[in-house]
């Protein structure tokens, strides 16, 4: 079957299976993104869920993660701090709140927090809610289902927890946990009443039947908003001789994804600023969500840049999925 079949399948509801998305990602590129464009307005109108993120605890990272910048197996020489205080991280969120940004990110460096640390968030957490109306997602790694529950009554509403690749991909690039720990937290922030906000790193060395069995998982485990990171490769991580992915590839990742989870937000996240045109022709590919401004250890893409863009692509800023 070609483009023009798959999609209009998919337009009136039907699942394509990992055969097909195989033979999606060999379609001529511009019809294939025109298409998953078609399938993203369908299901998501011009919605676009913008977001931001702070780093809340940096480096010192117990995983050894070989793409990141944080992991103490690594040396970057990021900077390392421990949690920042309420002041700090409320001021933030307020800050971002007032330039047009309405889901805003506290993400900590860890395998995860501590019971004291998550209480300590709890706090920053209800101070955010009460000073502001932003809606506050939290990483903060591999926690309980009870940790996740304190969270939530405090006033999160979103759980950031990447599977990072697919599960045959996984050993490859983390040994200190697995790919199903990752999986048993996501259904324990499900459990607790939280969304989800999970997605990968593209440029690992993953295969494309890597990043298409990842999408699968991610369609299995219900999640709604996707993030499609393209490594940064970083001195002095293990992967800081791959090759940057181009443009072109990322639409092709981003356009098969929107065939596979047609409505979810499909967004794109660390690594955009690396795209010569900063995600734009992503963004008429089937990528309908952001992170803007900074990332956790790189310069980002500011939030009024962003909102000029989104803007000129005609799309709304609100909440996705």
């Amino acid at each position: 079957m070609n483009v023009e079949t798959i999609g209009n399948q998919v337009m009136q509801g039907k699942q394509i299976t990992k055969e097909e998305a195989h033979e999606l990602y060999g379609q001529p590129l511009e019809e294939l993104c025109q298409k998953a464009d078609e399938i993203r307005q369908r299901f998501c109108s011009n919605q676009f869920d913008l977001c931001t993120i702070i780093n809340g605890k940096s480096g010192r990272c117990s995983e050894n993660c070989r793409f990141c910048a944080q992991s103490a197996h690594n040396h970057t020489g990021v900077r390392e701090y421990p949690l920042l205080s309420a002041r700090e991280i409320t001021a933030q969120a307020k800050a971002h709140e007032s330039q047009g940004v309405l889901r805003f990110s506290i993400v900590t460096s860890g395998k995860r927090l501590s019971d004291a640390e998550a209480d300590e968030m709890c706090a920053v957490i209800r101070q955010i809610r009460q000073e502001s109306k932003i809606s506050v997602c939290v990483s903060f790694g591999l926690l309980t289902e009870a940790q996740f529950r304190r969270l939530r009554a405090a006033g999160a509403s979103r759980v950031h927890n990447n599977l990072e690749t697919s599960r045959r991909n996984f050993p490859n690039i983390c040994t200190t946990h697995t790919f199903d720990e990752k999986v048993a937290a996501i259904r324990a922030a499900q459990d607790a009443g939280l969304s989800v906000c999970s997605g990968g790193i593209m440029g690992l060395g993953e295969t494309v039947e890597d990043r298409i069995d990842m999408a699968f998982d991610l369609k299995e485990l219900g999640v709604k908003s996707v993030p499609v990171n393209i490594l940064n490769p970083i001195a002095g991580t293990p992967l800081e001789s791959n090759e940057r992915l181009t443009v072109e590839e990322v639409r092709r990742i981003v356009a098969v994804y929107r065939f596979i989870l047609p409505d979810a937000s499909i967004r794109l996240a660390g690594g955009r600023g690396l795209l010569g045109d900063k995600g734009k022709s992503c963004f008429r590919s089937g990528a309908n969500a952001a992170i803007s401004g900074d990332m956790l250890t790189t310069a980002g893409i500011t939030v009024q840049t962003d909102l000029e863009l989104l803007k000129e692509l005609g799309y709304q800023v609100g909440y996705g999925k």
